[in-house]
């Protein structure tokens, strides 16, 4: 009799403790990665989480007594195993964390050998099949169970982004929440000639500040108010494992990822004309224009990181990225980083002599968006056929890419369904129009809410 685990996610685990996860759960995880993928040598971590450390010590034994070899690269960020596990060469890694849900929440996210990801349709159902089953085959030998530490390597490696020289004595204002970002910070400072103002800065598994996610609107105002305190250049805020950040422009302004993948996208078809970088559907059009002026090409991918990190490989694209915040990086083994994208942004202002404001004020004027807007519906798939039928005799594309994109000649939205929850997601933009932009979300939200 197998029993369902429900901690499984399209992309990840992620489960209450103790009744959604446990030291039994991590141990049969373990087991079945073992099972699934043959691995000789797999590499662990773990994020600050009060369970985190008892979870990846279960989830271990779960490994070797399927006779696979462990390396333990101790508390970290997500990205930090990406690194771990192709910096090794070793066969995959799992990194027990959940990111920015409530504290009595923990989880794991895998990949496979060169730090490709393991998510639904790539092996995380056969992975989760296999735990619920709970029959395992004996192996012949236990694996061994051995430490490393790569923090060095992994500094060494986040700082060939950057020209260290051309870097100016900027005031930062970083905030870690509590969570792993922490520590890379501290170690990174020694290399750079910036001075950082620390905001929960320590590693705290109980967040004495709430979780960290700066996507929570009540979460922002420490890093604003001791930006404007300071008269910072810069604010950087992180989510708990890192593998997100968010900035602050000098004001303390919020600004969107959508603006940041654009920035982004510039810096790297600036240096590599031709070059291809990956988008998602949600927020599209200034994407589009950077590629284009920059003799580029944007392509348009699926919301989720194993959907960009698949189709960044396929077309060899130097730089993903999703409004999200999520940016990915052909020199990162294609995976998703927190710490690479703060590190260009600002080599960007110090080369061009500019303030994160200069350097994005003119795209949030040529491309306002809404933001992403939630709303609760009892049948989003209804509602979604809905609003296409009404808007398809005037849109001039209409794309499924994700959920629906519905383009007019001045502006375009995107309504998308959570994987997760009764809930759908809104993006508008428009082209240089704000109060256009502002007129449609709020003629879709009458309609999605009616």
């Amino acid at each position: 009799m197998s029993e369902d685990l429900s901690c499984f996610k399209a992309y990840d685990v992620r489960g209450r403790i103790p009744d959604q996860l446990n030291e039994d759960i991590a141990y049969r995880i373990g087991r079945a990665y073992a099972e699934f993928l043959s691995p000789n040598t797999v590499v662990v971590g773990f994020d600050i989480r009060l369970t985190s450390q008892e979870l990846c010590t279960a989830l271990s034994n779960g490994l070797t007594d399927a006779g696979v070899n462990v390396i333990n690269i101790g508390q970290c960020g997500t990205e930090e195993i990406y690194f771990a596990t192709s910096h090794l060469n070793v066969d995959g890694g799992i990194v027990v964390t959940a990111s920015h849900n409530p504290k009595d929440y923990n989880g794991m996210k895998f990949v496979r050998e060169k730090s490709k990801p393991i998510s639904g349709d790539t092996g995380l159902n056969d992975i989760k099949r296999l735990a619920e089953f709970n029959q395992f085959v004996e192996a012949e030998h236990k694996g061994q169970v051995t430490t490393a530490d790569t923090k060095a390597a992994y500094i060494e490696h986040l700082l060939t982004y950057v020209d260290v020289n051309s870097l100016k004595p900027f005031k930062i204002v970083c905030n870690a929440g509590n969570g792993a970002a922490g520590p890379v910070i501290d170690l990174l400072e020694k290399h750079l000639p910036i001075e950082f103002i620390k905001v929960h800065h320590e590693a705290d598994g109980n967040f004495p500040n709430g979780v960290p996610n700066p996507l929570l609107v009540e979460n922002r105002e420490p890093t604003i108010k001791e930006l404007i305190e300071n008269d910072a250049n810069l604010g950087i805020a992180w989510d708990g494992d890192f593998d997100r950040c968010f900035f602050f422009d000098e004001s303390g302004r919020f600004i969107e990822g959508y603006y940041i993948v654009g920035l982004l996208a510039q810096s790297f078809l600036s240096n590599n004309p031709g070059a291809k970088v990956v988008h998602d559907p949600r927020l599209t059009w200034n994407t589009i224009e950077i590629a284009k002026e920059k003799g580029g090409q944007a392509i348009c991918c699926k919301t989720g990181h194993a959907f960009i990190k698949e189709r960044m490989r396929e077309e060899d694209a130097i730089y993903g990225g999703e409004m999200s915040a999520h940016h990915y990086f052909k020199d990162f083994f294609y995976c998703d980083s927190g710490m690479v994208p703060w590190l260009l942004v600002v080599e960007l202002m110090a080369k061009e002599n500019k303030s994160l404001s200069e350097l994005v004020n003119e795209r949030m004027a040529a491309f306002p968006a809404s933001g992403e807007i939630n709303s609760k519906i009892e049948d989003p798939p209804a509602l979604l056929q809905a609003i296409e039928k009404k808007y398809a005799e005037a849109a001039e594309s209409i794309d499924h890419t994700d959920g629906l994109s519905m383009s007019f000649t001045e502006w375009r939205f995107n309504l998308r369904m959570s994987n997760t929850e009764p809930v759908v997601r809104l993006n508008v933009e428009s082209n240089g129009d704000e109060f256009l932009m502002q007129e449609k979300t709020k003629e879709l939200l009458v309609l999605i809410q009616s």
